[in-house]
C-alpha cells in the first residue's frame, strides 16, 4: 500500500470514529453480583484491553471460582483499580472506563454496590443514558439492586437492563430468570423507568455478553452487546427548551463580544430572538461562532460563542432562552436530595447552591420527608438526611434561581450544595416543579416561617390584644373580600372604590393589591403556576393577618386556579371569605389593557397569562358576582359594600350597637 493510500485509510478510521455516537451507562447491583467481571469480560472482547494490564490480570488469577469455571483470567482484575479493591474483593469508587465497537463508542461508570457507597453510585449514574443493574441469580432481587433501581429512576435515565448474571450457577433455569424479572417488574411498577430490558448472562463464561449463548436456547432475546450498540438515546435530549447557561463573556478584540458556552437544551438559529436571565434584556442571534467556522443552527451538546444584535447586559452565569419558552424562576424551590456528606442535611443550615453556570446562597427551610429505598415508603417528620439518604426538601435562596423540573430537563434541573466552610461537595439534588397542594401550607392560619409551630400559631390568632378586641373598638367585623377575575378587569379599581366607601361609613380596611405584593413581599416569584402559588399563598397570610388586627382585606388578584382560591379560603377562614367574581368579558379587559398583558401574551412575550395562554377557572360558586362593564366600577363597589353592610359587618349596619 502506498503512503497516499494509507494515509488515506487512516483518515477514513479517524472520520468514522469521530462521527459515532456515546453512550454512556452506569453499572450498579448489590455487593459480588460480579459488575467488575462483567465490565472485565466487555472490555476483553471488545480487544480493549492495555497487554501489560491483560498480561497482570492473567498472573495475578487467585479466584477460587474464576479457576473453577476453568478460565485463565480474572476479569475483575481489569476494572477495580484501588488497592483496597482489590484486597476486599469490592468496588469502592467509581472507576470509569471507556470502550468501543464499530458501532458506537462506551463510556462506562463502574460504581459500588455496598449501601455505603451509595453517594458514589448516583455521583456516577448522574450522567449516565442507560442503567445497566446486575443480581445473581442465586440470591434474587435483593434491597440494594432497589436502592439503584430507583436512584436510575430519580436521575431520570430512561433506559435500564437487569442482566440477571451468574446463570452457569443455577443451571442457566429459565424458571430462575422468569422469578427475578417477575419480582423486578413489581417493584419497578413504582418507578419511571420508561425503556426496561432483561437479559440472562454469566459474565465470567462469557454467555450472551457479546455473543448468544447455546446454553439458553430459551431466551430468545439479543445479547448484552447488541442492547448496547442499538438502543437509542439521541431521542432522550431535549430540542424543545432552548437553554444557554454563559459561561464566560469573550472578548478576544474591541470589535468582537461573544457569548460563551454549551446549549444544554433545544435549538437556537442564527436570527432567533433570545432573552438574557436575570436582566429580561431582550436580543437576536446575530452568529454563531466555533473554532470551526460558523454555524447556522446549534443544539446540544456543542460548544459555542453567541453574538447577538444588541450590546445588552450579559455575564457569566446569566441563562439565555427563547422569549416564548422560559424556566422557572424562583427563590423557594423543592428538590430530590441524595446527601453525600457525613454531617447531616437539617433545616436551618447554609449552603453554596451550584446549578449550571448559577451560583448563589440558599438555606435549608424543610425536610419533608425521607425514602426508605428499599421500601419506597416516604418517612415524615425526620429532622435530618444523614449520609447516603435520599428525600425531598425545601431550601430557599437569597436571590431568584432559573431552572427547569429535572424530569423534563436534566441539563438544568440538577443542582448540588456545596459546605461553605469546607467547600466539599455535600448534596445533590433534582428540582420539582411544585404541585399546587404542596405549595400552601395545610391548616388555616399556618405561614410560612411558622408552619407546623403550634406556639406561632396560638401568637397569631391571639396575640397581646385579642382580634375580636381590636374589631371591636373599632366598631366592625371584619372580612376579607377577595376580588377575582382576567387581568384588567378592575379588579384594582374596584378595591380602591371599596375602600373608599367603607372609610366614609368610618370603616377601616386594607388593599393588597397585585403590583405592590409583586415588588415587595413576593419580589423574585415569577409567574409560572409554582411561583403563582407562592405568591398568593403569602397574599392568604397576609389578609388574615390584617383580618386579626381588626381591619377589612380587599385582595385584588386575578388568582386563576379555584384551588388556589379555595386554600386562600382556608387560610382566612371560611367565615370571614367573601369571593367576589369580577365577570368582565375578555374584549372589554382588552380594550382597557393599558400594560398591552393580552397583545404581549399573543405574540409570545409573556406566558402564563390567564385568558391567553394559560386557564383561568371562574368561580363555581362565588359570594357575589359583578360587571364593571355594565354597572361601573362604582356601582360594583356599592354592591359589595351592601352586602357586608348586611352582614352587619360595619360600624352603624343593622344589629351592631
Amino acid at each position: 500500500m502506498t503512503h497516499a493510500r494509507a494515509d488515506a485509510a487512516a483518515e477514513a478510521v479517524l472520520a468514522g470514529a469521530a462521527t459515532k455516537n456515546i453512550l454512556r451507562f452506569s453499572t450498579a447491583g448489590s455487593v459480588d453480583d460480579g459488575k467488575s467481571t462483567l465490565i472485565g469480560r466487555l472490555l476483553y472482547e471488545t480487544k480493549c484491553v492495555y497487554t501489560d494490564h491483560l498480561a497482570e490480570a492473567t498472573k495475578n488469577t487467585t479466584n477460587a471460582s474464576v479457576a473453577a469455571a476453568g478460565e485463565t483470567i480474572d476479569f475483575s482484575l481489569l476494572t477495580d483499580g484501588l488497592k483496597a479493591e482489590r484486597e476486599q474483593g469490592i468496588t469502592i469508587d467509581v472507576a470509569y472506563r471507556y470502550f468501543e465497537t464499530p458501532k458506537r463508542k462506551f463510556i462506562i461508570a463502574d460504581t459500588p454496590g455496598h449501601e455505603q457507597y451509595t453517594r458514589n453510585m448516583a455521583t456516577g449514574a448522574s450522567t449516565a443514558n442507560l442503567s445497566l443493574i446486575l443480581v445473581d441469580a442465586r440470591k434474587g432481587l435483593l434491597a440494594q439492586s432497589k436502592r439503584h433501581a430507583f436512584i436510575s429512576s430519580l436521575l431520570g435515565i430512561k433506559h435500564t437492563v437487569v442482566c440477571v448474571n451468574k446463570m452457569d450457577l443455577v443451571g442457566y433455569s429459565e424458571e430462575v430468570f422468569d422469578r427475578i424479572e417477575q419480582d423486578f417488574l413489581d417493584f419497578a411498577g413504582r418507578l419511571e423507568i420508561p425503556d426496561l430490558r432483561f437479559v440472562p448472562l454469566s459474565a465470567l463464561k462469557g454467555d450472551n455478553v457479546t455473543a448468544r449463548s447455546a446454553a439458553m436456547p430459551w431466551y430468545d432475546g439479543p445479547p448484552l452487546l447488541s442492547v448496547l450498540e442499538d438502543v437509542h438515546v439521541e431521542g432522550d435530549r431535549n430540542l424543545i427548551d432552548f437553554r444557554f447557561p454563559v459561561q464566560l463573556v469573550a472578548r478576544p478584540t474591541q470589535d468582537f463580544r461573544g457569548f460563551a458556552g454549551k446549549v444544554q437544551s433545544g435549538v437556537v438559529r442564527v436570527g432567533d430572538p433570545v432573552l438574557a436571565l436575570p436582566s429580561r434584556k431582550t436580543s437576536t442571534v446575530a452568529r454563531i461562532v466555533t473554532y470551526d467556522g460558523d454555524l447556522e443552527q446549534a443544539f446540544p451538546p456543542q460548544a459555542v460563542t453567541l453574538v447577538l444584535e444588541d450590546e445588552i447586559d450579559v455575564s457569566r452565569g446569566d441563562l439565555l432562552v427563547h422569549p416564548q419558552n422560559q424556566p422557572l424562576v424562583g427563590r423557594v424551590f423543592e428538590c430530590m436530595l441524595v446527601w453525600l456528606a457525613d454531617a447531616p442535611f437539617r433545616p436551618g443550615n447554609d449552603y453554596v447552591l451550584k446549578s449550571g453556570t448559577q451560583q448563589l446562597n440558599a438555606r435549608a427551610e424543610e425536610l419533608r420527608y425521607e425514602v426508605d429505598v428499599n421500601t419506597l415508603r416516604r418517612l415524615r417528620e425526620r429532622e435530618e438526611l444523614g449520609l447516603n439518604g435520599i428525600g425531598r426538601a425545601v431550601l430557599s435562596a437569597t436571590r431568584p434561581l432559573f431552572y427547569d423540573p429535572y424530569r423534563r430537563n436534566r441539563a438544568t434541573g440538577g443542582l448540588i450544595l456545596v459546605d461553605p466552610l469546607t467547600n466539599a461537595t455535600v448534596g445533590a439534588g433534582m428540582l420539582i416543579q411544585r404541585g399546587p397542594a404542596e405549595s400552601l401550607p395545610a391548616r388555616p392560619g399556618a405561614v410560612a416561617a411558622g408552619a407546623g409551630d403550634a406556639s406561632a400559631e396560638r401568637r397569631l390568632e391571639q396575640g397581646a390584644v385579642s382580634p375580636a378586641a381590636k374589631a371591636a373598638a373599632l366598631g366592625q367585623d371584619p372580612r376579607t373580600v377577595w376580588l377575582t377575575g382576567l387581568p384588567a378587569s378592575g379588579l384594582t379599581e374596584v378595591g380602591d372604590a371599596l375602600d373608599r366607601l367603607l372609610m366614609a361609613r368610618g370603616a377601616c380596611g386594607y388593599v393588597l393589591d397585585g403590583r405592590v405584593v409583586r415588588a415587595t413581599l413576593s419580589h423574585g416569584l415569577s409567574f409560572n403556576p409554582a411561583d403563582t402559588f407562592e405568591h398568593l399563598r403569602r397574599v392568604g397570610a397576609v389578609a388574615h393577618m390584617v383580618n386579626q388586627a381588626g381591619l377589612f382585606a380587599i385582595c385584588c388578584f386575578v388568582s386563576p386556579s379555584r384551588q388556589v382560591r379555595s386554600l386562600a379560603r382556608e387560610l382566612v377562614g371560611a367565615e370571614r371569605f367573601v369571593e367576589v367574581y369580577v365577570a368582565s368579558p375578555r374584549e372589554w379587559c382588552e380594550a382597557r389593557d393599558s400594560n398591552q398583558v393580552y397583545a404581549r401574551a399573543r405574540s409570545g412575550e409573556l406566558s402564563n397569562v390567564p385568558g391567553v395562554n394559560a386557564d383561568y377557572q371562574r368561580p363555581e360558586a362565588p359570594t357575589l358576582t359583578v360587571r364593571p362593564d355594565q354597572d361601573g366600577v362604582e356601582g360594583c363597589a356599592q354592591q359589595i359594600f351592601s352586602y357586608l353592610d348586611a352582614q352587619g359587618c360595619l360600624p352603624g349596619s343593622p344589629g351592631r350597637e
